[in-house]
């Protein structure tokens, strides 16, 4: 008989640290600052810290509630490593050569100065970055447990009896790119057959450690694939049923977090697996015909929503749990997704008012409400105290002031069509060429500048009231007159004043419009050691005062070139914040739309000929449904319309995307109708440049040269390469040329030298260009 499966858990953790003591390590590491054991050791205690913690909330050590869901960098690139699922052309990482060990493993994620790393994009509709393992028919699987294996050792040395969680093997190969060369027919699900051995083996090796639930976490199975149903349905049958066939093994628990599984629910209940767990917050509670499906396993209720912030509605989940209950189906309380897209604690956050940090829960806070609702299940009226104060606290939030601005609700409802529209194309390209005099092939950065320790020193003493206002302001100004000089110095044709004031691209201006709050301490995790603080969006948004004018304009006198004045975009602020959520948010858009829209004005007035209203997280709030994408595009882009359409012809708009698959959503691109649109491509090898040319894109674009993700530094030939690839794809004419994204993580040396490169070559291929025509 399998173990039963506990009454609550979550399905996964934030692995950062409350501290960000994870990316403190790592970076240490990567200076040369600690060694490999030193880096270890943090991460065990990190780990030891975790379930400590977990079972201080509630969770029994001994019965697997707790996942082991730790990463050193990314669970994806975890599993294919667990895999041997090595890439060609990395043949010195591959199995023959032994294991994999830690600086090998980095290898893969940043790359060296000869490869590239994998290709990174976003993690389904999070801001969460995953590495997209490369699957070609020929790629050798070897089993290589001995990661998970010392990591469940550890635990149970500990004390703690946990549950391994790892990707499963239809959304590891769905997520998975075909390896150049593969050939068009090859889809790297066809190699499922190849990959369920190992698998089996790895359940039998931890069957061995006393291993009694595995997680296999399988949330491309809430999405529409690029397969047919049938094709994916057929697969996880496959899969498991294999797996479920293995003798004495662990019992499994498949999760699909991000979504409703639909129809799909058939074809994983008739699997072996012994527990299912459902995302009850973003996809639907499963109909009583639905739940006789689940017979004889446990049903993972997704109730808590790990996805976003808001105090949960305790009494509107523990009737859901009800009504599960009274349908007769094996109930375990969980979270809908992992943890780790939320911050550890409310209760460090003692900057924001008390009424708002009550409407707020955080990972442990969320622990907590499962361990209530699955108190509710167990013992009913056991929970009524604590689904009382919740009511109350959410009866709070609604009668709140600025939740609901009657000003700010007015001016949304007076918008009419001509708001959204900016004219056409060619007449605003005419007068922007007449405006600007840019060469063939305008070299440009997407914005950022390194922030150097002095910027963030002047910007902490500022915090503590140790720099005065003016002081801190000529701090700035003498890193904007560095920046202005090194670009000039380089020879690039648009320049930016490098973002020194601010510390994110979404919190600069959460803390500078009505409606958000932003916290101390609420870091998660985007990709690797790179963590995000996103902001508080709870009310009403509008600008009480300009934000980028005076540092946009100071910049521009400084140089007879075009400056770019900066903005981030309406969705790219909803999708890096945590976003209200008691009304749609297509609302809050357009809200957040309108603030930026008199900033775009007021920069125009100052003087600034072209404007940037970065949307790189476009593609990010994509639904998973493709009956659900158009409603979300038509508001997505006229959002962006609405902050941009103001502006005159010969202003020019440019907007930014990064890391995204842009195929899917390359005719929204087009109807943002900016004059120009930098895009990832580097990564890729200019793979979007295909998607552009079979479009008939018709303005500008920018597909970047440089992957400011990995600290290696491209020669001037690799950029050359790239741009020559993509004038083969994009007329010339339509090209710019610069960096994937900011450059603000990056540090100066290595900055300098891959802008002189992307310069050069830029210089090269027009030059080339030139004489061809």
């Amino acid at each position: 008989m399998p173990a039963l499966f506990p009454h609550s858990t979550i399905i996964g953790y934030p692995r950062i640290g409350p501290r960000r003591e994870l990316k403190k390590a790592l970076e240490a590491y990567w200076a040369g600052r600690i060694d490999a054991t030193a880096l270890e050791r943090e991460a065990r205690r990190l780990r030891e810290a975790t379930y400590a913690r977990l079972t201080g909330l509630g969770l029994n050590p001994h019965d697997a509630s707790i996942p082991a869901s730790f990463s050193m960098y990314d669970q994806v690139l975890d599993t294919a490593v667990l895999l041997g699922a090595i890439p060609e052309r990395f043949p010195d990482l591959a199995a023959d050569h032994g294991p994999l060990g830690i600086d090998d493993y980095f290898t893969l994620a940043r790359g060296d100065e000869q490869r590239s790393p994998l290709e990174m994009t976003k993690w389904f509709d999070t801001n969460y970055h995953y590495l997209v393992p490369e699957i070609g028919p020929r790629t050798p699987f070897t089993l290589d447990p001995d990661t998970l294996l010392r990591q469940v050792a550890e635990a149970a040395d500990a004390g703690y009896r946990v549950r391994p969680t790892l990707i499963g093997p239809v959304t590891f190969l769905l997520l998975s790119k075909a390896a150049e060369g593969a050939g068009g027919g090859f889809a790297p699900l066809d190699r499922l057959d190849d990959v369920l051995p190992l698998y089996a083996e790895l359940l039998d090796r931890l069957e061995e450690r006393g291993v009694r639930w595995v997680q296999f976490d399988e949330p491309a199975l809430a999405t529409d694939t690029p397969l047919p149903d049938a094709v994916v349905d057929d697969a996880v049958r496959r899969a498991y049923d294999h797996l479920s066939g293995v003798a004495g093994r662990p019992a499994i628990l498949l999760t699909t977090p991000y979504g409703g599984v639909g129809q799909r629910l058939g074809a994983i209940a008739a699997t072996g697996v012994e527990a299912v767990h459902l995302d009850l917050v973003r996809g639907a509670v499963p109909a009583p015909a639905e739940l006789a499906l689940l017979k004889g396993k446990t049903l993972v209720a997704g109730i808590i929503d790990g996805h976003n912030v808001w105090k949960a509605d305790l009494g509107e989940a523990a009737a859901v749990l009800d009504r599960l209950r009274a349908d007769g189906v094996s109930l375990s309380v969980a979270t809908s997704t992992s943890l780790q897209h939320v911050p550890h604690d409310t209760g460090v956050e003692q900057s924001l008012p008390d009424e708002l940090r009550s409407w707020l829960s955080f990972a442990d806070q969320k622990v907590e409400e499962v361990v209530v609702l699955a108190g509710h299940v167990a013992h009913p009226g056991s929970a009524d105290r604590a689904i009382a104060a919740a009511t109350t606290v959410l009866a709070g939030r609604r009668s709140a002031p600025g939740v609901e601005v009657p000003a700010v609700r007015e001016r949304a409802a007076g918008l009419s069509p001509s708001d959204f529209d900016r004219g056409g194309f060619e007449e605003r390209r005419s007068a922007q060429q007449a405006a600007l005099n840019l060469p063939l092939l305008p070299t440009t950065t997407i914005g950022s500048f390194p922030q150097t320790a002095e910027v963030r020193s002047a910007r902490a003493r500022a915090a503590r009231g140790d720099l005065s206002a003016a002081g801190y302001e000529a701090a700035l100004q003498d890193e904007i007159r560095r920046v202005i000089a090194l670009q000039e110095e380089l020879g690039f044709d648009v320049l930016v004043h490098g973002e020194p004031e601010r510390n994110d691209m979404v919190q600069y201006f959460a803390e500078n419009l009505d409606g958000f709050d932003v916290t101390q301490h609420g870091w998660v995790q985007s990709y690797g050691s790179r963590c995000t603080r996103p902001s508080l969006l709870w009310g009403d948004v509008s600008r009480p005062a300009p934000i980028t004018v005076p540092w946009t304009s100071f910049a521009q006198s400084l140089t007879g070139r075009p400056v770019k004045g900066m903005l981030t975009g309406p969705v790219t602020i909803l999708a890096w914040s945590f976003v209200r959520n008691d009304q749609p948010l297509a609302d809050t858009a357009f809200q957040v739309a309108l603030a930026l829209r008199d900033e775009v004005l007021d920069l125009e007035r100052a003087g600034t000929r072209i404007i940037q209203v970065d949307e790189p997280a476009l593609r990010e709030l994509l639904p998973l449904r493709r009956a659900d994408q158009p409603a979300y595009l038509d508001w997505s882009v006229r959002a962006f319309n609405l902050a941009t359409a103001a502006a005159a012809p010969a202003t020019q708009i440019h907007t930014h995307l990064c890391y995204s698959e842009f195929g899917a959503v390359i005719t929204a691109i087009d109807g943002l109708d900016a004059d120009v649109t930098s895009i990832e491509a580097a990564r890729s090898r200019m793979e979007v440049v295909h998607d552009l040319e079979e479009h008939g894109f018709p303005r500008g674009v920018g597909p970047g040269v440089y992957d400011i993700h990995s600290p290696r530094v491209p020669s001037a030939e690799e950029i050359r390469l790239l741009l020559e690839r993509a004038v083969r794809h994009v007329p010339a004419a339509q090209l710019w040329v610069n960096p994937d994204c900011g450059l603000k993580t990056r540090g100066y040396r290595e900055t300098e030298r891959s802008l002189r490169h992307l310069v050069d070559a830029a210089r090269a291929v027009r030059a080339a260009v030139e004489v061809r025509s």
